[in-house]
């Protein structure tokens, strides 16, 4: 099994010459909206783990680069009335790359028939819409994919065995919804287990996400790897 690891909302950077959409509301990048805080200080403190990374490095309120090209919020709300022309430079510059290169990854691991597990890293709003979120840690996956739901299972197992975390699965979203790794398991059938990991951001502080938090989601990763056919 080859392990890759993604974060796909790993800052809030806008490119120079479309920092004027935000004049009006900068704070907003430095929201939850803006970015994931504390997924790519998770996300680099897992990369020992992995056998190929990638951090997207653009922010999210310019292209949402987990969603696919026909969702309707692949554009923010800042973002979303430029000029067609403009929308297609953004994907053909940021968006496009960045998935492209992952599936590259993918594909080159596969060649050699390896399966490949790919942990997209995101962190959470604690409270959204006024409700607060009844969880620690999420874990997304497609429960109709064998190896994704025994996966899942089995991470959910070693961190409760591990921690007094909160752990649930699909929370605080579903993992069949549109997204980068829904859309790698129809480019890739077979081989293929994609997951995605959400902590909660109670557990961030100046965008460093907490060690212990670290630490053992770490443990539990690299135990489930070593139980891996």
């Amino acid at each position: 099994m080859k392990i890759v690891i993604t974060c796909e909302h790993a800052t809030n950077a806008i490119p120079p010459e479309y920092v004027y959409l935000f004049e009006e509301q900068k704070d907003v990048l430095n929201t939850h909206e803006g970015y994931d805080p504390g997924a790519y200080d998770l996300y680099k403190y897992l990369e020992p783990l992995s056998n190929a990374s990638y951090a997207q490095d653009i922010g999210r309120l310019l292209i949402e680069t987990n969603r696919s090209l026909h969702h309707p919020k692949l554009f923010s709300r800042f973002s979303k009335n430029l000029e067609h022309s403009k929308k297609s430079e953004i994907i053909v510059e940021h968006y496009i790359p960045y998935r492209r290169h992952v599936e590259n990854i993918i594909l080159d691991f596969q060649k050699f028939n390896h399966t490949v597990l790919h942990l997209s890293i995101h962190s959470f709003t604690p409270v959204l819409d006024n409700i607060e979120r009844n969880c620690d840690i999420g874990i997304l996956y497609d429960p109709k994919v064998r190896l994704e739901k025994e996966w899942s299972e089995q991470f959910k197992r070693s961190l409760t065995d591990k921690s007094k975390y909160r752990v649930r699965k699909n929370y605080p979203y579903y993992g069949k919804a549109d997204g980068f790794t829904t859309y790698l398991k129809k480019r890739f059938t077979e081989n293929y287990i994609g997951i995605e990991i959400e902590v909660n951001q109670k557990f961030v502080s100046k965008n460093i996400m907490n060690e212990s938090m670290k630490e053992t989601i770490y443990k539990s990763i690299k135990l489930c790897i070593k139980k891996a056919p």
